[in-house]
C-alpha cells in the first residue's frame, strides 16, 4: 500500500473523506508557496496537490490561470516545483504534483518520476494524459514508486472508466462537472453517479473535484466519495490577500471549514 493509499485508509477508518488541497508552486511568490501550503495543512488539509505552472492550462479556470501566470512571471520552473514538494512533504502531508503532460515530457519522464520520489512526492495527477499514451509514464512511475492519478468525467463511458482506472494507482480523480476548474455555488449532480460507476471498475479510492468551495459542499461529497478536492477556492483568497501572512490566515480558515465538512459528511 502506497503512502497515498494509506492516507485514504486512515480517513476511512475515521469514518470520513480525505481533504485534498491544491496550490500552484511559485505562488504568490517563490519561497512564499510553502508557507501558504503549510497553513492549509495546519487548517486540516490531509493531502496536498502542488501545481506545476504551465503556460497553456486547458483544464484550469480563470482563478487558477491568474495564479499560474503570477508564478510563471516570477520565473517558476520545474526545479522550483520539486523544491516546493520537498518543503511541503516535510509537513508529513502526502504531496502530489498536478501537471500537464508537456512539462513532464520536456523535463524527462524517468527523470521527473525519480526526482519527485527523491523530493518526497507520492504521486502525479496528469489531466491531459490518456492511458493509451501513458506507457512510458507507467513504467517510470512504477520504477520510482510514485502513484499515477488519471481523471474520469461525467461524459466518460463505463468502458472508458474501466480503461482509466486500470492505468491509475493511488486514487481516481472524478471531475464533478464538465468544464474548467473554479469555485461554484453547487457541485454537479452527476458526481454521485460518476463515483458509483467508477467504484464498479476499481477498488482504488475515488476523490471528487472541480467546483468545490464550501464546507457544505465538502460535506455533501463526503457522503459518497473517498476524497474531496479543492483548488480554486484556496487560490482565490491568496490572490486577494495583501500579504503572505494574511493569505496564510485565510487558507487556514477555509481549510478548517472544509475539514469540518468532510468530517461531518
Amino acid at each position: 500500500m502506497s503512502r497515498l493509499q494509506e492516507a485514504f485508509a486512515v480517513a476511512k477508518a475515521e469514518g470520513r473523506a480525505l481533504l485534498i488541497g491544491y496550490m500552484p508552486a511559485g505562488f504568490p511568490g517563490i519561497g512564499d508557496d510553502v508557507a501558504i501550503i503549510e497553513a492549509m495543512v495546519a487548517g486540516g488539509v490531509d493531502v496536498v496537490e502542488v501545481g506545476l505552472p504551465y503556460s497553456d492550462p486547458l483544464m484550469d479556470g480563470p482563478t487558477i490561470q491568474e495564479a499560474v501566470e503570477i508564478a510563471l512571471a516570477a520565473g517558476t520552473h520545474t526545479d522550483d516545483v520539486l523544491r516546493t514538494v520537498a518543503g511541503v512533504a516535510r509537513t508529513g502531508a502526502p504531496t502530489l504534483v498536478m501537471s500537464y503532460w508537456n512539462p513532464l515530457e520536456r523535463y524527462g519522464v524517468e527523470r521527473f518520476a525519480a526526482d519527485l520520489a527523491e523530493a518526497g512526492g507520492v504521486g502525479v495527477i496528469t489531466p491531459d494524459l490518456t492511458p493509451e499514451e501513458s506507457g512510458p509514464w507507467i513504467a517510470a512511475t512504477d520504477a520510482a514508486g510514485v502513484d499515477r492519478v488519471f481523471l474520469v468525467a461525467p461524459s466518460s463511458t463505463d468502458e472508458r472508466i474501466a480503461t482509466v482506472t486500470a492505468a491509475s494507482s493511488g486514487f481516481v480523480y472524478a471531475a464533478s462537472t464538465m468544464g474548467v476548474t473554479g469555485a461554484r455555488t453547487s457541485v454537479g449532480t452527476a458526481a454521485r453517479g460518476l463515483v458509483e460507476r467508477t467504484r464498479a471498475c476499481t477498488t482504488l479510492p475515488v476523490a471528487v473535484g472541480v467546483g468545490v468551495s464550501t464546507g457544505a459542499q465538502a460535506a455533501e461529497i463526503a457522503q459518497y466519495a473517498d476524497g474531496v478536492i479543492v483548488g480554486a477556492a484556496f487560490v482565490r483568497p491568496v490572490l486577494e490577500a495583501a500579504s503572505t501572512a494574511e493569505a496564510a490566515a485565510a487558507v487556514t480558515r477555509l481549510a478548517g471549514e472544509l475539514a469540518r465538512g468532510v468530517r461531518g459528511g
